[in-house]
């Protein structure tokens, strides 16, 4: 009897805990039907305005978090995206704690026959969300998103929408943190927590679009082109419903059919279309087409969904070459992180414009992070020329940790990725993760395995690939078998051990070349930290640094079988407690590799870079 008056007790405590405040307590801002991200279903509208926002480093207990609710004492205004702990830099910031965040929000329409959900970009790491007292559901990963159905939402009135954010993370979560013997905590990069991308409120009105894919195949640039287009429609009404679907690709209507689709059911309607006089889509001509669809029921059109598409193909050659439109590549990149100062991971969308326009202007053309980018910055790299190597945070993974609930979990993670970025022209390459154990032990095997018969069978158009710890003693793994691309991470010379000597580089990626003939090979990390001026023998100093991008660019040069090379990174960030990268002379917890500076300041290397991509042919490349 005592046990269940405690639960009751705590029941009720939780359920006063997320019941927002009555609407005087915060400004009630309207759901914005612009939002940032283009492309997608119809229906939809960003919720920006204000938000408020509370950490709880301690966490005691959700009856005091609902005593302190009742007013907005205790509560700081904010805006979304946010990161609670961008200006925390001290070992507790790293590890993370609670903190909820709250938004009063009104339906853009009374109707009654709607449907409404929320979506979330990206949340970091672990999100409850309630809305009105009941709670919704809960989800887990950063740079992931996700939806939740609103069927506690109040037609009429102020509805309260609650989050719970903890970015506390566990040897099993993605990117994963331990800690070291001295309880020092470890991660790949700094763990921001908050909703650290947009969040959307989306209407549905009887029919979903669950799924859209236009697929274009472009076998060569003066080939026939033609493009197929995959709708999945449901019902989500209580009753049967004849729905027509059409389409509209670039002014050519498109009969795509009409189904009868039963309550909570799904189907699937496809047609192929030729396309005549192509503009293709390159790095140098970023050509998008605008397609629209539409679903219909009686007399009434119910589901819109629209994109731009880029009419190009990534393939394989059979000696491991990288196509694009069926022309081997040369490519050079950079990788990206979301980090900026005093707002850490919560970029807005001027600093993404502003983050394209610094990587265009290094003469890059391939893009990498160790996490899926925002929808937001993929819009505006379909625009801009931009290749993506699109890689999930299955990151430095521990073996032990890769049990079949966490492997299955990866796996999930390289499901989403596919399904929410497979219509951009800008994702080359779905990797499924970065830097596993490299003798490929049974759990890495079978990951792969599975990683990359879900991506194929999703996606058959895009190559998958992985990128790996390169050194003389890795390669040559039946294991890698199943990938397309293997992306070599390059740090001879720089770190100590097997890769201490960079005379050592040439000739290990020849043997990465010649046992793996069949597969393409793209350079996914190179780099050396630089935090002062000093002697180019002296690691850490610019000087290094620009000798060691110089001698490392002169190698790829001469391997003219390798489709690409990217630096690590562009943009300094801030990666953990204790940090050294190898420097000598660190600046922890800063991640001092790159060309600029954490403020954006460019380090003399970065005007070598800059010169080397500009003058590389990149697209097309000769034919070795």
């Amino acid at each position: 009897m005592r046990m269940r008056v405690v639960l009751a007790v705590l029941c009720a405590a939780v359920t006063a805990a997320i019941v927002a405040p009555t609407a005087t307590a915060q400004q009630i801002s309207p759901a914005n039907p612009q939002p940032v991200v283009h492309d997608g279903p119809g229906g939809r509208y960003m919720l920006d305005g204000q938000w408020l926002l509370r950490v709880d480093r301690s966490d005691r207990g959700a009856g005091q978090h609902w005593e302190r609710r009742r007013s907005t004492a205790g509560w700081t205004p904010i805006t979304v995206p946010n990161a609670w702990n961008a200006n925390d830099r001290s070992p507790t910031g790293f590890v993370g704690a609670p903190a909820w965040y709250r938004r009063d929000f009104r339906l853009p329409s009374h109707a009654s026959g709607l449907d409404w959900s929320v979506r979330f970009d990206s949340v970091n790491y672990r999100a409850t969300v309630w809305l009105n007292g009941t709670r919704i559901g809960r989800h887990a990963v950063g740079f992931i998103p996700f939806t939740l159905p609103l069927s506690a939402v109040k037609r009429r009135g102020v509805n309260h929408l609650v989050v719970r954010v903890d970015n506390r993370r566990l040897p099993t979560d993605f990117p994963p943190t331990t800690y070291t013997r001295t309880n020092e905590p470890r991660g790949g990069w700094w763990n921001y927590g908050g909703i650290v991308r947009e969040v959307y409120l989306q209407r549905v009105d009887r029919i979903a679009f669950d799924r859209v894919v236009v697929r274009p195949s472009v076998p060569c640039p003066t080939c026939r082109v033609a493009v197929r287009l995959i709708t999945v429609v449901r019902n989500v009404s209580a009753r049967a419903r004849r729905v027509r679907v059409r389409a509209n690709f670039s002014g050519l209507a498109v009969r795509m059919g009409t189904v009868t689709v039963r309550p909570g059911s799904r189907r699937t309607l496809t047609k192929r279309i030729p396309v005549f006089s192509p503009h293709l889509w390159t790095p140098a001509t970023p050509f998008l087409y605008p397609v629209a669809f539409s679903a219909t029921t009686g007399s009434r059109v119910v589901a819109r969904y629209q994109l731009h598409t880029g009419l190009r193909s990534v393939s394989m050659r059979a000696d491991g070459r990288l196509l694009l439109n069926g022309v081997p590549v040369n490519l050079r990149g950079v990788a990206v992180h979301d980090d900026l100062p005093g707002k850490g991971a919560a970029l807005t969308e001027a600093d993404r414009v502003q983050l394209v326009q610094q990587i265009k202007a290094t003469g890059s053309t391939l893009v990498r992070s160790h996490y899926p980018l925002s929808p937001a910055f993929e819009e505006l790299a379909d625009q801009a020329g931009l290749l993506i190597w699109s890689e999930v945070p299955v990151y430095r993974m521990n073996t032990g940790y890769l049990f079949t609930a966490t492997r299955r979990a990866a796996v999930d993670l390289v499901r989403t990725n596919v399904l929410d970025n497979e219509n951009h022209p800008s994702v080359m390459v779905w990797s499924i993760g970065n830097e596993l154990k490299d003798t490929l032990p049974l759990r890495v095997r079978r990951y792969i395995s599975a990683a990359t018969r879900v991506a194929k069978g999703l996606d058959p158009s895009r190559p998958v690939g992985m990128a790996i710890e390169g050194h003389p003693l890795a390669g040559c793994q039946a294991g890698y078998q199943p990938l397309d691309v293997l992306g070599l991470n390059d740090y001879f010379g720089w770190y100590d051990g097997q890769v201490a000597n960079r005379d050592d580089l040439s000739p290990y990626l020849d043997r990465m070349r010649a046992c793996l003939p069949r597969k393409a090979l793209i350079v996914t990390e190179f780099g050396a930290e630089a935090n002062r001026s000093g002697s180019p023998l002296e690691k850490g100093t610019y000087e290094f640094q620009q000798d060691f991008l110089k001698f490392h660019l002169g190698v790829f040069a001469t391997k003219p079988w390798l489709s690409g090379a990217v630096y690590f990174p562009l943009r300094e960030f801030l990666v953990r407690p204790g940090w050294d990268g190898g420097n000598p002379l660190p600046s922890p917890p800063f991640h001092q590799k790159a060309v600029l500076t954490y403020d954006g300041v460019p380090k003399p290397a970065y005007f070598d870079l800059q010169s080397a991509y500009l003058t590389t042919q990149q697209y097309p490349a000769p034919a070795p």
